[in-house]
């Protein structure tokens, strides 16, 4: 199967989500052995592309792509969904004057 984004063909995973992001994942992500400097910077970056109205979707896509990577990879993960706990009622008992 092809992976084909804005006319540019993903080869790998990573390659997939910069082209559907339009930004690198390392910007996100940053790099393994990182200076303070250098992920200060990279940081103030990435506040500067949200800043701008072109990318002001961009968390929700990140989150949305992020929820569909689990989503189709549960085993991998090893995510199992949790049951919600009954809701309790704690009763509110006046005071005496």
């Amino acid at each position: 199967m092809k992976n084909i984004v804005a006319g540019h063909h993903a080869v790998t995973v990573a390659e997939f989500a910069e082209l559907a992001l339009g930004t690198p994942l390392e910007l996100w992500l940053g790099v393994a052995g990182e200076s303070d400097e250098e992920r200060a910077a990279r940081l103030d970056a990435a506040r500067d592309i949200l800043a701008d109205p072109e990318y002001r979707e961009l968390p929700d896509d990140l989150i949305r792509l992020a929820a569909q990577v689990v989503d189709e990879n549960l085993g991998l993960f090893n995510v199992v969904p949790l049951a919600r706990p009954a809701r309790r009622r704690v009763a509110h008992r006046g005071v005496a004057a």
